[in-house]
């Protein structure tokens, strides 16, 4: 509505600084984790800030974001820096071709395509290529999921190129409007890679 590691949720390894060189970190640099109801009010504020000033609605309220952080934690993933949430996605599962309004509040225990409801980055962390990192990293999760077969989201036409170059394809205009905002529906076919997964350590 962005090849760090072969496995996708692999922790990097962080070395402790010598007691001579002062000030320990207990705090890993960077990390990868799914999401949880207690990250909700942090997700909610980097959405708002980073959709309302675009298009004047969010993709999920904070009541949403906490339904689909309890419902399907693992189908979310954050990007923290020294501690810091400072991009994240989330997802749920669907279980139809294309997406209707339904798909914007529901979570279908038996789908088998995960609806990316929205990938954000924190305002002070933009324009590092965080996004395309954290998606190319969330899509190999997906490939290691076996009951995952395709990933599909909308978004603005100014961000399909966007999503083209992390492999999505287009899959036509979305039925869903929100106001006076229309969408592009796009997919990532999990299933045809299933090459990666037999090799990514999954």
């Amino acid at each position: 509505m962005s090849v760090v590691s072969a496995v996708p949720f692999m922790k990097p390894l962080h070395m402790r600084s010598p007691v001579h060189q002062g000030r320990r970190h207990t705090l890993p640099a960077s990390e990868f984790r799914s999401l949880s109801p207690e990250d909700a009010i942090s997700v909610f504020e980097i959405e708002r800030e980073a959709f309302i000033s675009v298009s004047g609605e969010c993709p999920l309220h904070l009541d949403e974001v906490r339904h689909f952080l309890t419902l399907c934690p693992e189908l979310s993933l954050g990007w923290f820096e020294e501690g810091r949430l400072v991009a994240f996605i989330i997802g749920s599962l669907w279980d139809q071709e294309r997406l209707t309004t339904d798909a914007l509040t529901l979570h279908k225990p038996h789908g088998t395509t995960v609806h990316i409801h929205v990938l954000a980055v924190h305002r002070t962390f933009r324009q590092q290529g965080k996004g395309s990192i954290l998606m190319w990293r969330y899509l190999q999760y997906l490939c290691c999921l076996p009951y995952v077969r395709r990933a599909v989201l909308m978004c603005e036409d100014f961000l399909v190129p966007f999503y083209q170059k992390l492999g999505f394809k287009v899959q036509g205009p979305s039925e869903i409007t929100v106001g006076p905002l229309t969408f592009i529906e796009l997919f990532y076919p999990v299933r045809g890679h299933a090459f990666m997964r037999r090799n990514s350590g999954c």
